[in-house]
């Protein structure tokens, strides 16, 4: 519902208003400010999100019948993949603390995937953490100095992950789109829980000891590994995409996908949602059994916290949340360092495995 306040503020004066809102529930509001005066050309305006009761914030699931089947035949026919793991020195790129390779292996389907291992000096096994990328997003090496394996991964038509999967267009979200089975996304999360794989078959790393994270599409594709893979142990997604597809598409504009399903007869808005029912991260949140940190933009309209917030109520446990009051499509910098201050913090709880 929209509410409308007038205020007149004589010249050289200041004067504050409340306005009075109908709370309906818990949700988003956005508060838009105007100020108008002859001595102006145009109107001054700022808009601003403002949340209440936002833990309280539910959407219904939209999991279809098969949907357990259809990732448990997804994850049956990846592991029928031989993975081909090829590691390649790097040592231009080695630091003072890390060595440096490129890796690559094969996925769904076959498809080449790969990405940027870096490996700690000394003795391990190591904690390890897999970034994952933002769409569209080249993943290199990430230079932390942490005694932790890290592998910044990219998923198929992203950075070296390019052999068999074009990048451009960056059209991810729209290929396949007509059926879950060959989906973009059904290969992409499969390739996150390959990159799992190659980790564990790795005995420089602590399989006991695996987290994710990524921002944006990185931050959904953490969410889903978490969900379809028990060996991640810590999840920390950031601004996450893949989240309550149908409110998603409520609360921001997307002429792309508009433009998708205009272009043939058969698709609709439902048939649509339908498909991409099996990738939304709320259908998978309820697997999710490890600790998760999240860090969440209230002003975010890419991503907007009425999807993310929807999702995050569903995890079932350990989870916390950073909400930036005045951040869009990004978390400060401070945040990166209390996720990491976190993902240190478990990693040391747990020693090495025995």
């Amino acid at each position: 519902d929209q509410v409308d306040q007038r205020v007149e503020v004589p010249p050289g004066n200041s004067k504050s208003s409340r306005l009075g809102l109908t709370q309906r529930g818990p949700g988003f509001f956005e508060v838009s400010v105007s100020l108008q005066s002859d001595r102006l050309s145009a109107a001054l305006s700022e808009s601003v999100i403002i949340g209440a009761r936002i833990h309280e914030i539910q959407s219904a699931l939209t999991r279809r019948d098969d949907f357990d089947a259809y990732w448990q035949d997804t994850l049956g026919a990846l592991a029928e993949v031989d993975p081909e793991y090829e590691l390649r020195p790097r040592p231009e790129m080695d630091r003072e603390s890390h060595r440096v390779y490129e890796v690559q292996m094969r996925s769904l389907g076959g498809v080449h995937v790969g990405g940027w291992l870096e490996v700690p000096l000394g003795t391990g096994p190591f904690p390890a953490l897999i970034r994952v990328p933002g769409y569209g997003q080249n993943m290199r090496p990430v230079g932390r100095k942490e005694p932790i394996v890290v592998l910044s991964f990219n998923v198929r038509g992203h950075g070296n992950a390019q052999r068999d999967v074009l990048g451009v267009p960056e059209d991810f979200w729209i290929r396949g789109l007509d059926q879950a089975e060959g989906y973009y996304y059904q290969g992409a999360y499969a390739d996150c829980v390959r990159a799992v794989d190659f980790l564990v078959s790795r005995s420089e790393v602590d399989a006991s000891r695996i987290a994710i994270t990524g921002a944006s599409q990185g931050g959904g594709l953490s969410l889903a590994t978490a969900a379809l893979d028990s060996r991640i142990r810590l999840c920390a997604p950031d601004i996450p995409f893949l989240c309550d597809w149908v409110h998603y598409f409520q609360t921001s504009d997307w002429p792309e996908m508009n433009e998708w399903i205009g272009a043939e007869a058969h698709r609709t808005w439902d048939s649509t949602l339908a498909t991409l029912s099996y990738f939304d991260t709320l259908n998978l949140a309820s697997r999710i059994r490890c600790p998760v940190f999240l860090g969440l933009g209230l002003q975010d309209s890419v991503c907007p916290a009425t999807t993310i917030m929807a999702v995050y109520n569903r995890l079932p446990r350990g989870k916390q949340l950073r909400i930036y009051r005045d951040a869009a499509h990004w978390v400060p910098s401070d945040h990166q360092r209390q996720k990491y201050r976190w993902l240190m913090a478990h990693f040391r709880r747990w020693g090495p495995s025995s």
